[in-house]
């Protein structure tokens, strides 16, 4: 097999490439080579028209387009929906380098461009909606509307100091810490633990052995000692990135999260009369997996009114 590298602002047919880890979608992968964020594999369906679907999932020690499988089954085949592993994650480039939140905004800006090219409606999963609204700042004729789960931003816990932040991560880095770390947040045990308080009942057993796989490949602890070091959090998020979002339809689905929290999202959307916030209750931040039917209700009924 052959990998494809995206040269023209035009939809081709993906063409895998080899990999040890298995596929988290039963879709075509490609790989998309971005002007500033190196190489980024994704998984399309193309074969539907209608306007496109972007998929974003979240951030964590071991994330990927497994996250978002239930949506992608479910629309596939009725419009064209694509899904990005991020940079430093799944099937994309895991490359030693730095790691910011503009590097993941400016891999969605560059996708939404040059592959998906049409306007489109982008669903993003927590730490991944601030990624996606930045990149929204940057190509906003390319998002139709926004779908934000459980996103990261609006709670009232001030980030650590950015320079702490950087001693942190340098200090998780060194060799023999940066290994046991990793090896202590990525071990079957750790990711149930971690992976079971997203869910109210007991957590997808796919998604746990995906986890587990996609964070034991080559160069997988890059990118998470960013996270975890607090360096691909926006300080002030919703003054610097969502407060300045054009005035297209956007969609909150939040509940309780045990990593998010949401002090200032109602006072937020009490002020953005484009801005609509559902619950969904009760859901731990993955409401597409275990409240499909009426995730999936909810976007319709946004795509189908605002969304349009």
């Amino acid at each position: 097999m052959t990998r494809e590298t995206v040269q023209e602002p035009a939809r081709k047919a993906p063409v895998t490439q080899p990999s040890s880890l298995p596929e988290a979608l039963d879709a075509p992968r490609a790989d998309f080579e971005t002007e500033r964020s190196g190489r980024v594999a994704y998984y399309s369906d193309t074969k539907a028209a209608g306007r496109p679907l972007l998929l974003v999932h979240s951030v964590n020690a071991a994330p990927s387009s497994y996250e978002v499988k239930p949506l992608f089954d479910h629309y596939r085949g009725t419009r064209p929906v694509f899904s990005m592993d991020l940079p430093g994650f799944g099937h994309s480039d895991r490359s030693t380098r730095q790691y910011s939140p503009q590097l993941f905004a400016d891999a969605i800006a560059d996708f939404l461009k040059r592959v998906v090219v049409e306007p489109a409606d982008v669903v993003a999963l927590s730490l991944g909606a601030e990624f996606a609204a930045r990149a929204t700042l940057a190509e906003p004729a390319r998002v139709a509307s926004l779908a934000l789960i459980s996103p990261t931003g609006f709670g009232k816990r001030p980030l650590p100091d950015p320079r702490l932040a950087r001693i942190a991560q340098k200090a998780l880095a060194l060799p023999g810490l940066s290994q046991a770390t990793f090896e202590l947040a990525s071990s079957r045990r750790s990711i149930r633990y971690y992976l079971g308080k997203s869910f109210v009942g007991e957590p997808d057993e796919g998604m746990l052995d995906y986890a587990y796989a996609t964070s034991h490949q080559p160069g997988a602890a890059n990118a998470p000692l960013y996270f975890l070091s607090s360096q691909l959090f926006t300080r002030d998020a919703v003054s610097h990135i969502y407060a300045k979002l054009p005035k297209l339809p956007v969609l909150v689905i939040v509940d309780r999260d045990p990593y998010v929290t949401f002090e200032h999202l109602d006072a937020f959307v009490g002020h953005h009369d484009n801005w609509r916030l559902e619950s969904l209750a009760p859901h731990l931040g993955l409401p597409h997996w275990e409240r499909r039917e009426e995730t999936l209700q909810l976007l319709d009924g946004f795509w189908g009114t605002g969304g349009d």
